[in-house]
């Protein structure tokens, strides 16, 4: 009996250490079921060397199948592919999701500038490194922009090129670009209605460690914003593309709204366009379902 009273209480001592750390740090939670979750999935992690930095990356899918690379967006890492990226290994496809210079589990090296245009030159890098010759490339939101670089200097190494609501139509946003780097509840709120519709309420203790979150990585955030011109739009790359192009947009989305996705449909011939609805800019998370079907078929052309 004394030693069940003390298994006992060493538990309830436990799960009281487990609610404490996740009342103070619940990020750190979300994030490792996040990698959890991919682990479960049949993911591995791996890191490779690219212009001097640390990268790191997270692969799954069958070893003999066709790979594809998913690019992350601003302030994103390799899990927020999670939901879309089994659909393509389901689908046969070696999946790559490296975590872009400043993001992830990736080094975030002062001396870089985090402009559209040097993440790019590391994309083409991970390709080096890994040992990737020809790809099928996605990218998110600023992904999106980085891409479509890679692919318009480096047309030999994508053979499929896929933009999800992403950056790279020379147009200035229509909203406040500091709410990416959110510093009170209320920043935070207003940059949850920009990225998804009808955002549900963020708890109190949850809100206040994104935040601190937010706070210990806002100056790579500032600097990739503050590095952004006119010379990373692709308004002019475009209609030089050959490879076939599939661009996926939501219809309600208010970072880059969808007349962004027609105007680049219209700047490649070859291209594709598939819009989807209620995701926001976060489709690739919140619609993987109507996302991933489109993109199989897209690829097994």
């Amino acid at each position: 009996m004394k030693l069940l009273k003390r298994l006992f209480l060493l538990v309830v001592v436990l799960a009281l250490a487990a609610g404490i750390s996740f009342w103070l740090r619940p990020v750190s939670y979300f994030i490792a079921a996040n990698e959890l979750q991919m682990r479960f999935a049949g993911a591995e992690n791996g890191y490779v060397e690219v212009a001097g930095y640390r990268v790191h990356f997270v692969v799954e899918g069958p070893a003999d199948g066709s790979p594809v690379v998913l690019v992350h967006g601003l302030g994103g890492r390799a899990e927020d592919w999670r939901h879309l990226a089994p659909w393509l290994t389901r689908a046969g496809f070696r999946v790559y999701m490296p975590d872009l210079p400043g993001f992830g589990r990736s080094e975030r090296p002062a001396d870089f500038s985090y402009s559209v245009h040097d993440q790019a030159e590391i994309i083409v890098g991970f390709l080096d490194a890994t040992g990737l010759k020809q790809v099928d490339l996605a990218g998110w939101s600023m992904g999106g922009g980085i891409v479509q670089h890679v692919a318009a200097k480096h047309p030999e190494r994508v053979r499929r090129l896929i933009l999800l609501d992403a950056l790279g139509i020379n147009e200035m946003p229509n909203w406040d670009t500091r709410l990416f780097t959110p510093t009170t509840p209320e920043e935070l709120e207003q940059l949850d209605a920009l990225l998804v519709p009808n955002p549900a309420k963020v708890p109190g203790f949850v809100a206040q460690d994104i935040l601190r979150v937010s706070n210990e990585r806002a100056w790579v955030i500032r600097r990739a914003i503050a590095s952004t011109s006119a010379s990373d739009a692709t308004d002019g790359l475009l209609p030089q593309l050959k490879m076939p192009v599939l661009i996926v947009w939501d219809a309600g989305d208010r970072i880059f709204p969808i007349s962004q996705g027609e105007k680049m449909h219209s700047l490649v011939p070859q291209s594709q366009l598939t819009v989807v609805h209620g995701c926001g800019h976060m489709a690739p998370v919140n619609c993987a379902a109507q996302i991933g079907p489109k993109m199989i078929e897209f690829e097994r052309r």
